[in-house]
């Protein structure tokens, strides 16, 4: 294990969709101390340009549907505006970043998701044997930032639509061999909260032990079931820390008071 810490951050497409609250937060992540890698979704920008040429986003259970003209579009707003966008603005702020799809360096391969009741289309799963740590690792030595987005391949030119909260927690996994890496999930609340209507409810820390009761209890609900349950896989396979809070409170993850940690 490498004593050399590494953050990943994964920012949600709430914060994209805001350039000001985007420019403030790319700031903030580029003042983090350490080596870093950030992982972005795609926020509405997708749907709208989908809607202007005619293609409707298809969703089942908050989770789109990737047929052959939603991957084009994917593509172009998720690898393209969005991906380049961020990288220039950190370049402006003193980040040498790097604009990345899981296809370049061969970082990210996925497998096509099966038919099952539901044929998601082009989407791409993750294993254990997805991420290459090696070619990231050699991009951090050579002191760039990799910016990933959520597009992936499968080896055999087919380029696919992934998960990007699953990106984030696959590579902190593969990183851990590596090392010392926490995982921060970045969205518009300011942790995971004992009442949905207060925002300064924030549970501070939660044990992987303690899952199960706060599920129970209705707690945790919805969305942040799926999100939980990848922090704790995480850090079970390894990632010293997860974290999940605030976009705009970034700066406050080095001092240990950022959102709500998850433990194993």
């Amino acid at each position: 294990m490498n004593n050399k810490q590494l953050t990943i951050i994964k920012i949600g497409g709430n914060v994209i969709d805001n350039s000001a609250n985007l420019h403030q937060f790319l700031l903030d992540f580029t003042a983090l101390p350490g080596d870093k890698i950030l992982v972005h979704g795609g926020g509405k920008i997708a749907t709208e340009l989908g809607e202007s040429l005619g293609v409707e986003a298809k969703m089942v259970e908050g989770r789109r549907i990737t047929d052959i003209e939603t991957l084009r579009i994917v593509t172009m707003v998720y690898a393209g505006l969005i991906n380049k966008n961020m990288v220039a603005q950190l370049q402006a702020t003193g980040s040498n970043a790097i604009g990345l799809t899981g296809a370049d360096g061969n970082i990210i391969k996925a497998k096509k998701r099966p038919v099952k009741e539901i044929d998601y289309g082009f989407v791409g799963d993750l294993d254990e044997h997805s991420v290459s740590a090696e070619t990231l690792d050699s991009l951090l030595k050579a002191g760039l930032v990799p910016v990933l987005c959520a597009i992936t391949h499968d080896g055999d030119t087919q380029l696919l639509n992934t998960n990007a909260d699953t990106i984030a927690s696959s590579v902190a996994v593969a990183m851990s061999q590596l090392y010392e890496t926490r995982l921060v999930y970045c969205f518009e609340k300011k942790g995971v909260l004992k009442d949905v209507n207060d925002d300064d409810s924030v549970v501070r820390e939660i044990k992987t032990s303690e899952f199960e009761a706060l599920k129970a209890d209705g707690t945790v609900q919805g969305g942040m079931i799926p999100k939980l349950h990848n922090a704790f896989e995480a850090i079970k396979k390894g990632v010293s820390a997860v974290y999940i809070g605030k976009a705009n409170e970034l700066n406050e993850l080095a001092g240990g008071t950022f959102g709500t940690k998850m433990n194993p």
